[in-house]
């Protein structure tokens, strides 16, 4: 058995020994080798960048705690390092450990140079943090051939960027951009995750294999471990910043909230916005008794320190009563109100261990609740499987494949998929030597799902395993955070965001065919037509 395996097999009996009444009560068809090694990597990394963010604020403050929560930082790193180490063996382990370690003393020789208001050092520690992507792409690139060094760096630059931000933004006293931040590093990192993970079971398939997994399941289970992990250490976090009356409390807590509402959201999904709303109510409820704890040792008032304790000890029986009730079959109340006390343990450990200076304790007990709830996620996400099992379970492959042919014209609103045609509100156009199309047919039309923000000026293109990422005014894009250049500017015009389209297909794997004479464009690619249409 090969390390890694030895590792992910060591995780799986991990989840059956924290929940060893559930772990029997259905199939967990979201886990298999490929969808384990995602997972582990977008904890990591996810964990990652939270760390960082809390270790350059704890610098910059001179905190007490500052070295146990670097030495956190390096742990984590340690645990990727070996990771790599067990993919690719112990010397190329090493040479990332050597590689990372690296890029995290940048980014404490920027907060010591803001520190000590030197920008030349700033400026110093800004640009090896720019170098150091290139160097990790070829590293990466060096060891998978599917991982190219400049999309690699291009990708770090995001990460490298939102850090600064949420950093300088702390700094300036700007508390709500600064979380902001914070929670888009973490996010972009999780994705990172599943960049790496899909490049390695591209290269190893006989060793990650799916296992019976589908993508719908697989990418139910990250959702959810993603959204649950964050909100164990946004807790920890705020719990620490409330107990120091610190002036970004609240901002810390409303990062804590949104993470709330997009758990929220993700239940409403599946159970309804009814359920959903039913959620937030007993999460954000769970969330106030924590608030209630910290409170009560700021008051040193012992009586209300333990009932706030009795009171999220309930919380997870009226959680698991909540679960049990959308999915009797396989979410029983008292495994769940079981389960769930680790949390409290460890959210509590954390956070008297930090009031104790017992640095050292804090940290890993916090690392401990990160880990615990991404558990607590594949649970979740195995249940919900189990309960919709074609909502979650992909189509079965044709024998073979088709041809789909996609035509549409300049200046004209037909848009046809294999001869059937549909109207569009708008059509596509030629600027500044592009041709744009726009993007929601497109995509919509080979089967993608769309989705866009209208604040942010964001539309995000669920394409297979592939999330696609535009901006409008922006002449790049991100495919699973990863940048990529476009060429031309992103467009918003007749209400719809427009795309170049010879990047898009370039993009997508499509041939492309252009007839000056009428000015039409066809547009084939072999297709999984079941899946297509399913």
């Amino acid at each position: 058995m090969k390390p890694m395996i030895r590792t992910l097999a060591t995780a799986a009996l991990g989840l059956t020994l924290i929940f060893p009444a559930m772990a029997s009560a259905h199939t967990l068809t979201v886990k298999s080798g490929s969808a384990d090694l995602r997972v582990t990597l977008e904890s990591l990394l996810g964990e990652h960048a939270e760390l960082a963010v809390i270790a350059m604020q704890k610098g910059i403050d001179g905190a007490a705690d500052f070295n146990d929560v670097a030495a956190a930082l390096i742990a984590n790193g340690d645990d990727l390092s070996k990771a790599v180490g067990s993919v690719y063996g112990a010397d190329a382990g090493k040479a990332f450990s050597g590689l990372w370690n690296t890029h995290i003393g940048f980014f404490v020789d920027y907060v010591t140079a803001t520190a000590k208001k030197d920008e030349a050092g700033r400026a110093a520690a800004l640009d090896k943090l720019a170098k150091y992507g290139p160097d990790f792409g070829a590293f990466l690139e060096s060891a998978n051939p599917n991982l190219k060094a400049a999309d690699v760096a291009e990708g770090l630059k995001d990460h490298v960027s939102q850090l600064i931000a949420a950093f300088d933004n702390y700094v300036n006293k700007d508390y709500t951009g600064a979380y902001k931040s914070e929670r888009e590093a973490y996010a972009h990192m999780v994705h990172f995750g599943q960049t790496l993970a899909d490049a390695i079971v591209k290269q190893y398939p006989d060793k990650f294999t799916n296992e019976g997994a589908s993508l719908a399941s697989v990418n139910l289970r990250s959702g959810l471990d993603r959204l649950l992990s964050e909100h164990g250490g946004l807790a920890v976090l705020a719990m620490q910043k409330g107990i120091n009356g610190a002036p970004d409390f609240d901002a810390a807590a409303g990062a804590l909230f949104a993470n709330s509402d997009d758990l929220s959201a993700a239940i409403a999904s599946v159970y309804g916005e009814d359920a959903g709303k039913a959620f937030k109510g007993l999460w954000n409820t769970h969330i106030g008794f924590f608030v209630d704890y910290v409170k009560a040792t700021a008051a040193k008032d012992e009586t209300k320190r333990k009932a706030a304790l009795d009171k999220l000890n309930q919380y997870g029986t009226d959680f698991g009563a909540f679960l049990e009730g959308a999915n009797p079959n396989n979410f029983k109340t008292a495994d769940i109100a079981a389960a769930l006390k680790p949390h409290v343990a460890q959210l509590i450990s954390a956070f008297d261990s930090y009031v104790n200076k017992d640095y050292i304790k804090a940290y890993a007990s916090s690392r401990e609740a990160y880990a615990h709830m991404s558990h607590t996620g594949d649970y979740l996400a195995g249940g919900i499987v189990a309960q919709f099992q074609d909502k979650f379970h992909d189509p079965k492959a044709p024998a073979t494949m088709d041809t789909m042919k996609i035509w549409m014209k300049i200046s004209s609103s037909t848009f046809t998929v294999n001869d059937k045609s549909t109207m569009m509100d708008t059509a596509p156009f030629m600027w500044e030597s592009s041709t744009y199309v726009p993007l929601r047919f497109l995509a919509e039309g080979i089967g993608a799902e769309v989705t866009w923000d209208q604040a942010s000026q964001t539309a995000w293109v669920k394409a297979g395993k592939d999330t696609l990422t535009f901006w409008v005014g922006k002449d790049y894009m991100e495919v699973n955070g990863i940048k990529k250049e476009i060429g031309a500017s992103v467009i918003l015009r007749d209400g719809r965001t427009q795309v170049p389209l010879r990047f898009i297909t370039e993009l997508l794997g499509w041939d492309v065919k252009w007839n000056e004479a009428d000015g039409s464009i066809t547009l084939t690619k072999a297709m999984n037509m079941a899946a297509h249409t399913h």
